[in-house]
């Protein structure tokens, strides 16, 4: 067991997460340079406020965040971070590479996602192994640093994929703590999670289940985590009120369902901002007077599913001609992972079926796809604004936080042609023209629909769903979960 550290450096709420709230980049001369981030969790640890204490605990992920971190002895300073109490651990450039691109993104991110061209992959060899030690490095790095700056009997949300191994091992070095993991992906079918190593899909079971609590976004994802710790654990599921629970080892874990919606307050008003009103006439001319819009905006991340939809798309004008020249696809494509060669190849074949398009259907006054691949986040919810349908089809998705903010920042209220497999579609379906992501034709047909819709019920329909994306703020997600710790 480690002991914690002595009062003044410990703290009663911790976060561990793979990204923190901060980052550094380095000139030149050597000087470092501090960016805030944004997201759920910035805004969900602000809601219990600087007088908590609480501490973040997150990863180097760069040569400048290194840096940092070596200067300030991982604890940044509060100028840098919003006065967030942040450690940001230093660890091996090699170690980290291999736990974050070679296991979590490339082996967990897949088989949550369902992404495996299974005749071809996955195979586990060697290089797997080496990859999975240094995933193992990784968690116990957090492990370590939680187990010292942890008060007695503190609360520890630990977050996502990158760490499920961290709770068994925080466990094992403080027992006393209340820990609970977050996993903001999908999870995977019992069938489709046994693609991974006996070793390895019952480690990743055994890490969450260290926790007094694991929670998910929805109750398919839990539910699912709940098949697989039966099926490859022979675990002992139950159910009460509404509420999981797995029991293994002698130990139970309750398994909650904590869904995260937008921050409505935060975008409208960062929506009426200078730079995006600067963006909303220059958006209106390449759209085209009168032309209805068709809004997507994604990382080229290989589950968002970016090239059935513009292949959609082209069926839409294929099927239904009366939309030529009347309609333009905006499809804001930010790189994502572009380390990975095959995301890379994935971006360069969402901009090939853009040219394609473009070249079949464009004319000298009409361009069919305004696709841009750089991100822009004021030009993003300049294009939120003017969207009279908005695109949003994952091949599976934890949440989708992009179909909550569409009709929160809606200006005349937008039409939703939504995935069924994304987590929003629990929350949204019933308001969305809702599509089997794999189903062209389908979504095609769906596009036309949404198009079609009258003005007076598009507007009635993006507000019931502006309602119900912004029912679980950020600041309510974090704090149902500390509550549910007991926190």
């Amino acid at each position: 067991m480690v002991e914690p550290r002595t009062a003044g450096h410990t703290a009663r709420v911790l976060v561990a997460s793979n990204r923190g709230p901060v980052s550094y980049s380095r000139a030149d001369d050597g000087t470092l340079t501090a960016k805030r981030g944004g997201g759920g969790l910035v805004s969900g640890l602000s809601a219990i406020g600087p007088e908590a204490g609480a501490v973040w605990v997150c990863s180097a992920l760069s040569d400048g965040d290194r840096a940092a971190a070596r200067a300030a002895d991982g604890r940044l300073d509060p100028a840098d971070t919003g006065d967030q109490r942040v450690r940001m651990l230093d660890i091996d450039a090699a170690t980290f590479t291999d736990a974050y691109n070679g296991i979590a993104n490339s082996v967990l991110w897949f088989i949550h996602h369902l992404l495996y061209q299974t005749p071809l992959e996955p195979a586990f060899g060697p290089d797997f192994r080496t990859q999975w030690a240094s995933y193992v490095r990784y968690n116990t790095a957090f492990a370590d640093a939680l187990a010292r700056d942890a008060e007695q009997g503190a609360a520890v949300l630990v977050q996502d994929y990158h760490l499920t191994l961290t709770p068994g091992l925080l466990r094992e070095r403080r027992p006393d703590l209340r820990i609970g993991h977050f996993s903001h992906t999908p999870w995977a079918p019992p069938d489709y999670f046994r693609l991974l190593p006996d070793d390895v899909a019952a480690d990743v079971l055994r890490g969450i289940l260290g926790g007094d609590r694991a929670a998910f976004l929805t109750h398919r994802w839990a539910r699912a985590f709940a098949d697989c710790a039966a099926d490859v654990l022979g675990a002992e599921v139950t159910e009460r009120d509404g509420e999981l629970a797995v029991t293994h080892e002698g130990r139970t874990t309750r398994v909650g369902v904590h869904g995260l919606g937008a921050d409505p307050d935060f975008l409208r008003e960062r929506a009426h901002r200078e730079d995006v009103d600067a963006w909303l006439p220059r958006l209106r001319e390449q759209i085209g007077e009168g032309r209805k819009a068709i809004v997507r905006v994604d990382r080229t991340e290989l589950s968002k599913n970016i090239v059935r939809g513009l292949q959609a798309y082209d069926r839409l004008l294929t099927e239904h001609p009366e939309w030529r020249g009347r309609v333009v696809h905006v499809a804001f494509a930010y790189p994502s992972r572009y380390d990975l060669a095959v995301y890379r190849d994935y971006t360069a074949k969402v901009e090939q079926v853009a040219e394609e398009i473009n070249s079949r259907w464009g004319t000298d006054d009409w361009q069919p796809v305004l696709l841009r691949v750089d991100d822009d986040f004021a030009r993003s919810l300049a294009a939120y604004r003017l969207a009279d349908v908005a695109l949003v089809n994952p091949i599976r998705d934890g949440m989708n936080l992009v179909a909550k903010e569409v009709p929160v920042v809606s200006d005349a209220g937008c039409a939703l042609v939504l995935s069924r497999e994304a987590g929003a579609y629990a929350e949204l379906g019933q308001d969305a023209f809702v599509v089997n992501p794999y189903d062209v034709e389908a979504t095609a047909a769906a596009l036309h629909e949404a198009l079609n819709l009258p003005a007076a019920e598009r507007a009635d329909r993006s507000k019931r769903l502006a309602a119900a994306a912004t029912a679980l703020p950020p600041q309510r997600w974090f704090l149902d979960q500390l509550d549910a710790l007991g926190g």
